[in-house]
């Protein structure tokens, strides 16, 4: 399955700018796009809201090769509860350490050269503390499973990743679609995983006409498909196909078909200028404060 491609992890954000000061301040990565949207995805990209989101692309490079973060955030809502399912995001630059340092980000040392820190909502990222690489920095990111022999069937059998790593001791296993591509990791939890409100999507891409076999390949298999093939529109860019399903823990996966994403994924010059004028117009804050309420917390 080296056709198969990892995409980006869905964020659901509350706090736009902070967030921003974040990933961009703090871990050094760029913004390769940004959308504003005035009504929810037939996806459910942003989470099972209607109204008004935006989402913002962030990475070291540009999507074709890099692993990157999809930031939705939603105008009514500011906090989300969070649950055990997304253990963490471990990316290695020297760079970010020394930027948390300096910013006064707090930062705990749990190995060597290994930092844990937290985006804002309370996301772990993992920092290795090493010259960032020429290529991708994101090395992995970490989910929780209740049972780690079913759900490396289902992501080996059934979605053609690899095994790559096992750690009898850790209760984990390291996969991918290929050495040269950010690697997922399962770690068994003990119990039952717990997606709370803040629950995100990892994403992958497949040729185009892959998506119906996948589609079928699962209602086969009697595996849970949250949005069948669907067609999702960005104004004024690609159209693209995707497929939605949920691994046995109820993690959600997207694939897209890689043609038309590789075209909508294309980095746009303005993405920066697109959300700091995003951030600069966002009054909902003071909407809010104006009429003595909060957002919602999900």
């Amino acid at each position: 399955m080296a056709l198969r491609r990892a995409l980006h992890f869905v964020f659901k954000v509350g706090d736009r700018t902070k967030t921003a000061t974040f990933y961009r301040d703090v871990l050094g990565m760029k913004i390769l796009r940004h959308e504003e949207f005035e009504e929810g995805c037939k996806a459910t990209c942003n989470g099972p809201y209607d109204g008004k989101w935006s989402k913002t692309m962030v990475g070291f490079g540009p999507e074709d090769d890099h692993f990157v973060a999809e930031l939705t955030y939603n105008y009514g809502v500011g906090e989300y509860q969070l649950g055990n399912d997304f253990l963490g995001l471990t990316l290695q630059s020297s760079t970010a350490v020394s930027n948390a340092k300096r910013l006064g980000w707090p930062l705990t040392e749990v190995g060597e050269a290994l930092y844990l820190t937290q985006a804002p909502g309370g996301y772990p990222f993992y920092l290795v503390d090493k010259e960032q690489p020429p290529s991708d920095p994101v090395q992995k990111v970490c989910l929780g499973v209740s049972d780690l022999q079913r759900s490396t069937h289902y992501w080996t059998a059934l979605l053609g990743m690899k095994v790559m790593e096992k750690n009898e001791e850790k209760k984990t296993v390291l996969m991918g679609f290929a050495d040269t591509q950010c690697k997922l990791e399962l770690r068994d939890i003990g119990g039952t995983v717990d997606h709370g409100t803040a629950f995100g999507r990892i994403a992958f891409s497949c040729p185009r006409d892959q998506l119906p076999d996948l589609e079928a390949l699962m209602k086969k298999e009697n595996q849970k498909i949250l949005t069948p093939l669907v067609s999702l529109d960005t104004p004024g860019k690609a159209t693209v196909e995707v497929v939605i399903l949920a691994d046995p823990d109820g993690h959600e996966i997207c694939f897209v078909g890689d043609e038309a994403f590789r075209q909508l994924s294309m980095v746009d010059p303005k993405g920066n200028d697109l959300l700091d004028k995003a951030m600069s117009e966002d009054k909902s804050d003071e909407w809010f404060a104006k009429h003595n309420r909060q957002k919602a917390a999900a």
